[in-house]
Order: C-alpha cells, then sequence, then structure tokens
C-alpha cells in the first residue's frame, strides 16, 4: 500500500471591508467587500521544500486584484490529494474558511481526508503559556513565526504593492515551516493523529511509522489485554496485539 499523503497548510486571508460607526470594537453594519484568500502554503511531509501559490501569480490578477477562484482550484486539488491535512488551528479556520470559499466559486466537494490540529492537539496534551504557534514554537525551542508590519501588510497585499507580496509570501511558507517542527515533536505525545498503518498496511509504530518498536507491559480493559507498545524513534504510546487471558472478564 503507498504512503500516505501528510500535507501541512496554512492560509492568510484578505481583511472584511464594510461601513462601522465607530473606530474601536465595533460591529460592521454593511459589508462592501468579504473576506477572501490571499496566498496559501502547502509543504508535504518528508519534503524538504515548500510551495507558496499567491493571488499575485495567476494571470487574471491584474485584471481583479481579488479574485481567488484560480488559486481555490489549486488549493482544491491540494485537498483533493491529500490523505492528511495538518494546520494550527485547522478544523476551526483553516479547513473551514477554504471550504467557504470553494462552495461560493462553485467547486464540489474534494476527496474525504483526515486532519490533525496543532492547536487541539496543544490543548489536549499539554498546558504551554499560549497555544498559539508563534508560543509553542519558541517553547519547544523549534522556532518562531515572522515579524511584519501588521495590518499595513494584508491592506498592502490587497492593494496590490509587490513588497506587501513578497514579505507576505515570506511569512506565510514560515509558518508552515514552524507548522511542521511543532506537528513532529507533539504528534508521539497525541492519540489524535490518524493511525498511519491504516494507509501503509504496514505493523510498526502508528504515529511515525518505524519498525523500531517494543512491548513494554500490557493495558487491560474490562473485555480485553493488549500488549503495550512504545516506538523508540518518536516514544509513541500504542497498542499491539490482543492476549488472550483468562484472568480478564469476559
Amino acid at each position: 500500500m503507498p504512503e500516505p499523503r501528510i500535507a501541512l497548510i496554512d492560509i492568510e486571508t484578505a481583511p472584511i471591508l464594510g461601513y462601522s460607526w465607530g473606530l474601536f470594537d465595533t460591529n460592521i453594519m454593511h459589508v462592501v467587500e468579504p473576506t477572501f484568500i490571499l496566498c496559501f502554503t502547502v509543504k508535504w511531509e518528508h519534503r524538504k521544500s515548500a510551495k507558496t501559490l499567491a493571488l499575485c501569480d495567476y494571470p487574471n490578477y491584474q485584471d481583479n486584484k481579488k479574485s481567488d477562484k484560480a488559486l481555490c482550484e489549486d488549493l482544491h486539488k491540494t485537498l483533493d490529494d491529500a490523505d492528511i491535512i495538518v494546520a494550527h488551528n485547522g478544523d476551526s479556520f483553516d479547513i473551514k474558511k477554504i471550504n467557504s470559499r470553494l462552495i461560493v466559486h462553485g467547486f464540489q466537494p474534494p476527496s474525504p481526508f483526515k486532519t490533525f490540529d496543532t492547536l487541539k492537539a496543544a490543548r489536549k496534551s499539554f498546558k504551554f503559556d499560549s497555544n498559539k504557534l508563534d508560543n509553542i514554537g519558541r517553547y519547544l525551542q523549534v522556532g518562531r513565526k515572522m515579524p511584519h508590519t501588521g495590518k499595513d501588510l494584508f491592506i498592502g497585499c490587497v492593494e496590490g504593492d509587490p513588497k506587501a507580496w513578497a514579505m507576505m509570501r515570506k511569512y506565510n511558507a514560515q509558518d508552515v515551516r514552524l507548522l511542521d517542527s511543532v506537528y513532529q515533536k507533539i504528534k508521539p505525545w497525541t492519540a489524535t493523529q490518524p493511525d498511519l498503518r491504516a494507509y501503509t498496511g504496514q505493523t510498526g509504530c502508528p504515529s511515525c511509522q518505524s519498525k523500531n518498536v517494543q512491548c513494554r507491559g500490557f493495558n487491560v480493559a474490562k473485555t480485553r489485554k493488549t500488549q503495550r507498545m512504545q516506538c523508540r524513534d518518536c516514544g509513541h504510546w500504542h497498542s499491539g496485539r490482543i492476549i488472550k487471558d483468562e484472568n480478564v472478564l469476559a
């Protein structure tokens, strides 16, 4: 069976343009321009390079700087090709935001895929000072997000500023490189990582696919007893084969 295709993804979106009655902590009373996707970066696991695609890369950009249809076509293909999507806050933001733009442009749903949300994993298994990607990267000493000019960066991209686009590309790409480093660090600690053995049909570690696993005791439930296994490479614990034991309640 083929190896699972794991895509690490991050998107950047344009701010909503609208009218409001105030300048601070207020509601928009009328939307002039809804949000759209400015760019995305994808890195396939076990590949060194990441690919960033931005609105300004497409032939129709000069005619319509706010049309993300062509970009969404590439995003749709990426989701369609993936078995597992990894993103920080991906379940609540990236995946849903992508879906909202795909349906607006008339795309059909991509083929089903599993997700691994590093934000959910951080909240479930750890108590970091902050669960923001930048803080987790700092805390684990695997990298940081790239500083940028704040709202001016996003406004610059919306207005077509080449310098803003250059910075946005670097910022988006660094987010995915940091995401990859954080993902590799925390996934052995969680039970939310999809079992990779289901894709390969092979035995070994369900988290990293290593064959270097060791039986270290047993897990006992009400109706069964299983080997307790640990990967000697990434450290992930998982259950092995069922042990027939007359002392385990039927």
